[in-house]
């Protein structure tokens, strides 16, 4: 087995759990790979072969990456576009996404005799579109954020599901998320926690000025529009997956929708996704 590693080594703990995770591998007999640049900053540290990017995403069979979710969110994303699986290890602290921690690397022995399940999780599609001119963004599999700026005020948001209009937010701004990201930054504004197994498509408005404001939940068949006022001076922003944010103009619709890209991550270890969702949370309870 040929494994591509993609450890986010801005992570304390990052080096040293990759340095575990490569004598795991060498004991079981598999082959693992670096990205170029990773290779050169971990140096003589650990016995590293580096590749570009686009060569070891196609040569290797299984990607594991080493960090917290934001870590795995972006491995993955570059793991959908070559079709091949990912398998989180946690050397952050929640890591909802991580298919083992830390201290079970053990387990990275069933990794390699294909003693594992697929979750097949579901992304979003995003569009920036203004008269005649549309962007595509990088597919999402967390969350798409319309949010204000630098100014400390409330946003306007004209939002509409397959053209109908559901409401006009007035509000920090909103957040468009999958089942998966329905534990991130939707969960910390208010949003439910959802089922991954449940496609859906969440939307969660951020501190928004209303009383009835709440949460809703879509068909994942459906479209959502957000529509930028033509006439607004407000410094409207979006973000996808926790990447740079990139400021709107007056008049943009953000098109967000089922991707038919999904995000395969190895599970080795038997547990529901509430057995996850207890231990992790279980952390932050006061």
């Amino acid at each position: 087995m040929k494994i591509a590693l993609l450890p986010n080594l801005t992570r304390s703990h990052a080096l040293s759990v990759t340095d575990d995770v490569c004598k795991y591998l060498e004991k079981y007999n598999a082959e693992y790979y670096f990205e170029t640049e990773t290779a050169e900053k971990i140096g003589n540290k650990i016995k590293a072969v580096g590749l570009p990017e686009a060569e070891l995403l196609s040569l290797c069979d299984v990607v594991i990456a080493i960090g917290g979710d934001g870590s795995l969110i972006h491995a993955a994303r570059k793991a959908v576009k070559y079709k091949k699986p990912i398998l989180g290890v946690n050397a952050g602290n929640l890591a909802f996404m991580a298919g083992i921690e830390k201290n079970e690397l053990e387990l990275l022995k069933e990794l390699i005799e294909g003693n594992y399940t697929i979750d097949k999780r579901m992304m979003l599609d995003v569009t920036v579109k203004n008269g005649s001119c549309e962007k595509t963004l990088d597919c999402c599999l967390n969350d798409v954020v319309i949010a204000r700026g630098e100014q400390i005020k409330l946003v306007k948001l004209n939002v509409e599901c397959d053209g109908q209009k559901i409401n006009d937010y007035y509000a920090d701004g909103i957040i468009i998320s999958t089942p998966t990201g329905s534990t991130a930054y939707s969960l910390s504004a208010g949003g439910p926690v959802v089922d991954p197994k449940i496609e859906s498509i969440l939307l969660t408005p951020i501190c928004t000025h209303s009383l009835f404001a709440r949460s809703l939940i879509f068909g994942n068949d459906s479209v959502l529009s957000v529509k930028i006022p033509e006439n607004t001076s407000d410094k409207i922003r979006i973000s996808c997956d926790g990447d740079d944010s990139v400021e709107l103009c007056p008049g943009d619709c953000i098109r967000v929708g089922k991707s038919k890209y999904y995000a395969d991550f190895i599970r080795i270890k038997n547990e529901s996704f509430i057995d996850v969702l207890n231990s992790k949370l279980a952390q932050r309870r006061a």
